[in-house]
């Protein structure tokens, strides 16, 4: 697997077109987290650096193809003194395959605070590393993710409330260090975001196949964060029907701040033939 560096490193083709890199992949489509990852590099360059994103709302079109690079295109909506507002879609083969629409807030403002707790977990050196335990499906999957070290609350360890439908925490972070430049642990966040999300809808329905893939996501980064470091991804899936499920987010760091929420809505059809089948 390539490294995250690399992955959100777009090339400038010309004003305001960006192209993302292609990297071996064993998935049928184009990871939605690197597609995700470079539109939002993509609009961050055309912001000046005393802005911060701080929301991004992502729709997936049609699956990438993993052997192509995408072009991006950005649209400078609006620039304002306080808010700057971008839009970027993605391209292969002529046809948009995602577009998002970025916030991004001058980094100077002040006002009130509060959040939520963050929710009893294990820490996440009390979880094993399951990298070397998976099954041969799973291994196909989390090669993609080599460079990520992901650790699942096991149920037996998982604090519910009784209120929710599904639940489920990971702790995550990114393997190796990265630079100390914000832009990177944001992107890398956001490429991490897409992992293991939909999976929560799976919860209630263990012995399902569905046919997944993400349909739109959205984002809020609300404190600053290192993605090299650990974070507990608190998930939630509150409904699911119609093939479709929702599914939210809240990440936190060690020190229990709460740094990103996301919310993303994923296909999750049964009844087809082929669930892998990336046609919708």
């Amino acid at each position: 697997m390539a490294a995250i560096e690399d992955i959100l490193q777009v090339e400038q083709i010309d004003n305001d077109i960006y192209r993302g890199g292609a990297f071996p992949s064993r998935l049928q489509r184009t990871f939605g987290g690197q597609v995700a990852g470079q539109a939002l590099m993509s609009a961050t360059r055309t912001v000046s650096e005393e802005f911060d994103v701080h929301s991004l709302h992502g729709y997936f079109l049609r699956p990438g193809d993993p052997d192509r690079p995408a072009v991006f295109l950005v649209d400078r909506i609006r620039d304002g003194r306080s808010f700057v507002t971008r839009r970027v879609t993605g391209v292969q083969n002529g046809e948009a395959i995602f577009t998002m629409s970025a916030s991004f807030h001058v980094r100077t403002d002040e006002g009130y605070e509060h959040q939520d707790r963050m929710p009893p977990a294990p820490r996440p050196d009390e979880l094993a590393d399951r990298s070397e335990e998976l099954s041969e499906s799973e291994r196909a999957v989390f090669q993609e993710w080599r460079n990520f070290d992901l650790r699942i609350v096991p149920a037996d360890k998982l604090v519910t409330s009784p209120y929710f439908a599904a639940q489920q925490r990971v702790w995550f972070r990114y393997r190796h260090p990265l630079p100390d430049d914000t832009v990177f642990h944001v992107g890398t966040l956001a490429y991490m975001s897409d992992m293991t999300l939909i999976g929560s809808s799976r919860v209630p329905h263990p012995d399902s196949k569905p046919q997944v893939a993400s349909l739109d996501h959205a984002m809020w980064f609300m404190r600053p964060f290192r993605a090299d470091d650990w974070l507990l991804y608190d998930q939630t899936s509150p409904s699911a029907g119609a093939g479709r499920s929702l599914t939210q987010g809240r990440i936190f760091d060690l020190q229990g701040r709460l740094v990103a929420a996301v919310t993303q809505e994923g296909l999750t059809r049964t009844g087809r033939r082929d669930p892998a089948r990336t046609d919708r």
